[in-house]
């Protein structure tokens, strides 16, 4: 099969890159690297590369002829760049998601996969958290993603465009950024310790989530891709969580004992704890990786 991946050279996309290829798919990742956060790009040399700007709609264009399947990621994806540059953050997560949608139309593309975020769910106090919940978006990252996924919902009902939205909770594994407080927790604790620093706190740690590891989140996203093309997933959406959560402090002692702690940070949520049930039934999906597992693991090696 012929794959579009957008953002592929960042952390989940990079795995899902080379899972894709190891299953011997042609794989074309369109990826701007403009992405601060991250500490660097990943590349498979025996993908094609595109430096290109997903709201380029005549640049991205010809890259879709003959494509079978669409994995976006692509994504102003961090809290406080977007609460700072909201203009941004709606251009790339919308008007991007947009074009990409308008692409895949074009070019008869077979089945999107769309990611999306359990940040959408703000503050809510309903764990664990069903996709059916009023939404309660805190930040225009947040936002802007709920409106990527209302276009998904569109292009389904006007046009047919077949795609699924995934909600990925907390996301942790190999090649995390570590770059700036708001960068995924784990692999900031675990540079932290590397450094001998003291592993920084927000609050006081008591808030839980819903930690993934990145394989889990390939996994799903491929069975996704072969779910049967002749069953449309109608643009549905799903969460995407190991069902279990955890408190930040549990994580940070499981990790190191120095610690330090600061203040509380604006648009984020409390506690986190997906409802995985809608994936588990219609995907088969069934999460491998625990975290507390793989720390344990990554302190041995």
């Amino acid at each position: 099969m012929k794959i579009i991946v957008t953002g592929g050279c960042g952390f989940i996309g990079s795995h899902l890159v080379d899972k894709l290829v190891d299953l011997n798919h042609e794989v074309i990742v369109i990826d701007d690297q403009s992405a601060s956060e991250n500490d660097k790009f990943y590349f498979n040399d025996k993908c094609s590369y595109y430096k290109y700007d997903i709201c380029d709609k005549e640049l991205i264009d010809p890259l879709f002829e003959g494509v079978d399947f669409v994995f976006h990621l692509a994504a102003e994806s961090r809290i406080q760049p977007a609460i700072k540059n909201p203009s941004r953050a709606y251009n790339v997560n919308v008007m991007g998601t947009l074009n990409i949608l308008e692409m895949s139309k074009k070019h008869n593309i077979k089945r999107i996969m769309y990611s999306s975020t359990s940040s959408i769910y703000g503050l809510t106090n309903i764990l664990p958290t069903p996709e059916n919940i009023d939404i309660d978006c805190l930040n225009p990252y947040s936002h802007s993603k709920f409106l990527g996924e209302e276009l998904f919902r569109y292009y389904w009902k006007m046009y047919k465009i077949d795609s699924v939205i995934f909600r990925y909770f907390n996301v942790f594994g190999e090649r995390s950024p570590v770059k700036g407080q708001y960068a995924p927790v784990v692999g900031i604790f675990l540079n932290q310790k590397s450094k001998n620093e003291s592993l920084t706190i927000v609050g006081d740690g008591s808030k839980k989530r819903d930690f993934i590891h990145v394989s889990d989140i390939v996994d799903i996203n491929i069975k996704a891709m072969e779910y049967n093309v002749n069953s449309k997933l109608e643009s549905c959406t799903i969460n995407v969580g190991f069902g279990e959560n955890l408190s930040i402090k549990e994580i940070a002692d499981s990790i190191s004992l120095n610690q330090i702690y600061l203040p509380n940070r604006e648009g984020e949520a409390g506690n986190t704890l997906a409802d995985i049930s809608k994936a588990k039934k219609i995907l088969k999906f069934e999460p491998k990786v625990s975290i507390k597992k793989w720390i344990k693991g990554y302190d041995n090696n």
